[in-house]
């Protein structure tokens, strides 16, 4: 009888992976072994392992590249970081060592350009892709940054009146792009996104506004599909949609040279993850070349805006388990030592899974449990995992404590949850770690920042 946690994962999943491994009952993760990191720093712990950055980073531009080259594309690709994924600073500096642009979202995004460039992390050469709904502020700071020279920062228009304002305010000619408002899924609650401008009114707009005008030059398209790059009608059809738009703009506005098809590849967010990230990019290029030739039009350069898939895989969150509570004849409660609902909101906010793995105790025998965190709030709760659709663990025992990690948490989850600030039942915010490797390939540690303390909290709270 295979009773072992470790026989339960043999026998459910593709295990070892090249990211986790098992090593005398206790997890690996990139060769790290989690429970000397638990002894070095305790628990709970957030931790970003800065290597798996580059890694991606470097994975996308060289499948972009063998599909360039399978496909005699002759234009070229750019990586953009999209910076609202997570704009710590060791993020994007770690990002920016592998020769992208940058995305941003909001008028606070172009103060982290300006601290950079203040800071020597990038020059005035840097290309900067403005997105989003830009108020008074966010245009006020493009414009600055134009105005002082730096001469690679695209506004993506997302509506008519951000040019009339970007008009008035910058002295000199600059570049612009247009984001398309795709249409969405039938099953959501609306039919077209509410950012960008409508496909049939792009052509006019650029004809009445844009063609004479003094200063702007359109070079970009954009769009962007919410659920993300997957082989899909939806997505093939909306891709298709641009592209008759692109075709069409490229035989009135010759200046526009570049397509930005934004992000959405998908994480690993299971053991069983399958996606074939070299597939979906070739079939992407083919039928842009192929498009194009049959639109007669020069093909355009390709930029992506991809966030999760930058900084997704790169971080982790570690707990203890700390009691069990048996509430009836069947349910169990693991309770860990913080909150889900401060550490990891996705969990509650969307029922969004994690890859999640016991730390140590791999040959005991399991159980079905639910995991609780330790707010009052009902919706505080982990309760299945994608493979199975129930939690399975080794068996809960006072005496030998347990711990446990959540896997590719780092895009989105600080932000949502209010790093550093004020959390429901006043949960502290973990502590924080930094892991890369030295020159020598060695595994280095660096404190970012220590657990919240109750001073920290209480001070914000007007006490």
């Amino acid at each position: 009888m295979k009773i072992k946690y470790s026989e339960l994962i043999d026998q459910t999943l593709y295990f070892p992976t090249e990211e986790f491994s098992v090593e005398e009952h206790n997890l690996k993760f990139h060769d790290i072994n989690l429970m000397e990191v638990v002894e070095k720093f305790g628990t709970p712990l957030k931790f970003n392992y800065l290597p798996k950055i580059s890694q991606n980073i470097e994975r996308a531009k060289f499948w972009f590249k063998e599909a360039f080259e399978k496909n005699d594309y002759q234009k070229n690709y750019k990586y953009c970081y999209c910076t609202k994924s997570s704009h710590f600073a060791f993020v994007v500096e770690e990002a920016l060592k592998n020769d992208i642009s940058l995305e941003t979202s909001s008028a606070y995004d172009m103060d982290i350009v300006k601290s950079l460039y203040d800071k020597g992390k990038v020059d005035k050469s840097i290309e900067v892709i403005c997105n989003g709904f830009k108020t008074d502020d966010y245009l006020a700071k493009i414009s600055e940054l134009i105005n002082k020279g730096f001469e690679n920062i695209t506004p993506i228009l997302d509506n008519y009146r951000e040019l009339d304002k970007l008009t008035e305010s910058i002295d000199r000619t600059f570049d612009i792009g247009i984001r398309i408002a795709s249409e969405e899924e039938p099953k959501f609650e609306f039919y077209t996104s509410r950012l960008g401008i409508g496909y049939k009114d792009i052509i006019p707009y650029y004809s009445q506004k844009i063609a004479e005008h003094p200063n702007a030059r359109l070079k970009m398209l954009h769009f962007f599909i919410n659920t993300g790059i997957k082989d899909t009608a939806y997505y093939w059809n909306e891709l298709y949609k641009c592209l008759r738009v692109y075709a069409r703009l490229k035989k009135i506005a010759p200046e526009v040279d570049s397509l930005n098809i934004g992000g959405g590849f998908p994480i690993k967010t299971s053991l069983n993850f399958d996606y074939d990230y070299a597939y979906m990019v070739n079939e992407i290029v083919s039928q842009i070349k192929k498009f194009c030739e049959e639109e007669g039009v020069e093909e355009p350069n390709i930029y992506t805006e991809f966030g999760s898939f930058t900084v997704g895989e790169s971080g982790g969150h570690l707990y203890k388990i700390i009691s069990q509570k048996r509430q009836n004849d069947r349910e169990k409660w693991n309770m860990i030592d913080s909150s889900f609902m401060t550490t990891l909101p996705d969990t509650w906010a969307i029922s969004r899974h994690f890859i999640m793995l016991p730390l140590n105790r791999w040959d005991d025998s399991y159980e079905r449990v639910f995991l609780g965190g330790l707010t009052c709030d009902s919706d505080d709760y982990y309760n299945s995992e994608q493979h199975t659709n129930a939690i399975y663990l080794p068996v809960f025992n006072e005496t030998k404590p347990m711990y446990i990690g959540f896997f590719h948490t780092g895009a989105y989850q600080e932000t949502i949850g209010g790093y550093g600030g004020v959390h429901h039942c006043l949960m502290p915010q973990p502590k924080h770690i930094l892991i890369d490797k030295d020159e020598d390939g060695n595994i280095t540690y660096e404190l970012f920042r220590e657990e919240q303390r109750p001073e920290d909290v209480l001070k914000l709270l007007g006490y």
